[in-house]
């Protein structure tokens, strides 16, 4: 039997590092590119348009946005915002999809060179602009806002942005250990503060406005699931395994701890509603896990054969549902050999409870049949 391999959804013509998922157009975002060097790899944001075809999950290109020498290395999304990391910096960038009211001729005839869904394998064709649209009907502009500074060390580099609940304010950690937290748009700072020693790898803001890893808990509103991923600090011939842990997000204690293996972690995600949590490694492997039990359901090894740079999951509101199909999640990974996969997770299959509670009703008859039997007098 052959290596379980999952669907390669689109491929960019530049190494990929980040990625985020808009629900209400149903766009996947992902960014990355090749940096300064002058090697003719690009630097971009590829808007893509995710749709159901037959039955199946699809992507188009529908945008390119070029971001001249600097690679975006790190994404966050609110509403039609995206904060981008790029070297040192921190770059907004807002979008807008609209449909086209009328081609001209030209457009017309170039239109059969601008193929409207990417195919596997294929790099998208791209204008001296960097920025076209690639699907009939709809158009998406990109326009840049401010940019800041968010990092200072020898050798500056932003590696995390995120946004707060509301959208008003976005934190960012790089390579010199300080969180700082600016204003949306204005990008003026409003706090910063030294958190570690060494660099930032991760961070996320919770509703009350701490820094942390949250996820929703699953039917309590008001419940909050903080996750971590402990990674043994030297590596060995024999390498010890890495642990994932979920903590009560009041109270800060551990509530489970679980071995996800040998493989380094190097991105997780948690779903919208709190139920899964996506897990990429180093060595190219992509896992989904039930957060309530830290079960794994899902595991492709080496789905990309190199570092998994992020994953992100399909939002259960907006246009997340009718996309999903009759699955019950769906997690995007992306890496640096430029490819974005798809993992679909089937929907598990349930006993319902009046079936459960029949089948309960007849085990105690039989049970109470076989007793008299054996036992005359039971009754």
């Amino acid at each position: 039997m052959g290596r379980r391999r999952a669907p390669e959804l689109y491929r960019a013509p530049f190494p990929l590092y980040a990625l985020q998922v808009d629900p209400s157009a149903g766009l996947l975002i992902a960014a990355g590119g090749g940096g300064a060097a002058k090697t003719g790899i690009k630097n971009g944001v590829h808007f893509l348009q995710l749709e159901q075809i037959n039955g199946r999950l699809s992507a188009s290109l529908l945008h390119s946005h070029d971001t001249e020498t600097r690679a975006t290395m790190n994404l966050a999304l609110a509403g039609n915002i995206l904060a981008a990391g790029q070297d040192a910096h921190c770059q907004l960038l807002r979008f807008q999809t609209l449909q086209q009211k009328g081609k001209n001729k030209a457009e017309k005839a170039g239109s059969k060179e601008q193929r409207p869904r990417q195919r596997k394998g294929a790099a998208p064709a791209e204008k001296k602009s960097g920025a076209e649209t690639h699907q009939e009907g709809v158009e998406l502009s990109v326009e840049n806002l401010q940019a800041v500074q968010t990092d200072f060390s020898p050798d500056p580099l932003q590696k995390v942005v995120c946004f707060n609940h509301d959208s008003t304010l976005l934190a960012t950690g790089g390579t010199d250990g300080y969180v700082r937290v600016w204003k949306v748009p204005s990008l003026e700072k409003v706090l910063e503060f030294k958190a570690h020693e060494g660099e930032i790898e991760d961070l996320a803001v919770g509703p009350e406005g701490k820094v942390r890893r949250f996820g929703q808990v699953p039917d309590q509103p008001a419940g909050l699931r903080l996750f971590t991923v402990q990674i043994p600090h030297k590596r060995l011939r024999q390498p010890p395994p890495c642990y994932l842990t979920a903590w009560d997000g009041s109270t800060f204690l551990p509530l489970r701890t679980r071995s996800c293996g040998h493989e380094v972690i190097s991105c997780l995600s948690v779903s919208e509603s709190g139920t899964f949590l996506g897990l990429g490694t180093v060595t190219g492997s992509v896992a989904i896990y039930i957060a309530f039990s830290l079960q794994r359901l899902y595991y492709v090894k080496e789905a990309h054969g190199i570092v998994v740079t992020d994953v992100a999951f399909l939002p259960e509101k907006g246009r997340g549902p009718e996309l999903l199909g009759s699955h019950e999640t769906a997690l995007f990974s992306v890496a640096v050999d430029s490819r974005c996969q798809l993992h679909l997770l089937p929907s598990r299959r349930s006993v319902p409870v009046w079936l459960l509670l029949l089948l309960c009703v007849g085990l105690i008859v039989m049970t109470i049949l076989l007793l008299q039997s054996a036992f005359p007098g039971f009754l």
